[in-house]
């Protein structure tokens, strides 16, 4: 109980104090985690509109590959990342490797799947006549689509916090396409793995509660977002 306490006490000066080593990596784990899940929202919900608005041969296979990838091993992801983004790799000549760019990268393959798999289920499950009322009424495809979505808003909100959640606490990927450099490619969870690994538990623990914050913070955004505009 004395270390967690020790860590709660760093943690609080560490944010009090605005230490500027920390202020960094908490920045950069922000932007790349709110970069990573924008760019995994736009390919996520345009995958689930796609696969849940059409029919097509081999439909249920893709839905299970979708939902498959919703539990990739995050090491897995930064191991094709790296290999595509090493020097002699596919994409080397990008020269990205080891920076922040790179764990934008890996953390929008590791969320896309998350917040498609949702997309589809949260499209799914709308009154299979909606679709046909809309039409009737003389909607356009893109007002169809968009109809849609805001009558799924709730749960597509549920696969934003869900794609969110699952990049900013993801580490494994962002150590081996980020190399943890500091003050540069360092992040929240990387910095977490490297105090741990160096006995520092008080710091470790500052930078979890740091994260847990972080996290709690913009969560805590986006349910007011998905709670203000509940049907009643």
């Amino acid at each position: 109980m004395g270390l967690i306490w020790e860590g709660i006490k760093e943690a609080l000066r560490l944010l009090f104090t605005l230490d500027p080593e920390v202020l960094k990596i908490t920045l950069l784990s922000l932007k790349v985690s709110v970069l990573a899940t924008l760019v995994s929202l736009f390919l996520g919900i345009g995958a689930g509109l796609l696969i849940a608005l059409n029919r097509f041969p081999g439909k249920h296979l893709i839905i299970s590959l979708v939902n498959t990838g919703m539990g990739l091993p995050p090491v897995v992801v930064g191991l094709f990342v790296t290999i595509m983004l090493w020097r002699n790799g596919p994409l080397g000549f990008f020269e990205i490797l080891y920076t922040p760019t790179a764990i934008v990268i890996a953390q929008a393959i590791i969320a896309t799947p998350i917040i498609a798999g949702i997309s589809v289920a949260a499209l799914q499950q709308l009154p299979p006549n909606l679709r046909l009322q809309i039409l009737s009424l003389g909607a356009t495809r893109r007002q169809l689509v968009w109809l849609l979505v805001q009558e799924a808003r709730l749960p597509l909100l549920a696969a934003v916090m869900a794609g969110f959640g699952g990049v900013i606490s993801e580490v494994g990927a962002s150590i081996m396409v980020g190399g943890n450099i500091k003050g540069y490619s360092r992040v929240l969870t990387t910095a977490t793995v490297m105090e741990t690994s160096k006995g520092n538990f008080d710091v470790a623990i500052a930078l979890s509660l740091i994260l847990l914050l972080l996290a709690f913070s913009v969560n805590a955004v986006l349910t007011y977002l998905q709670q203000r505009k509940r049907p009643r």
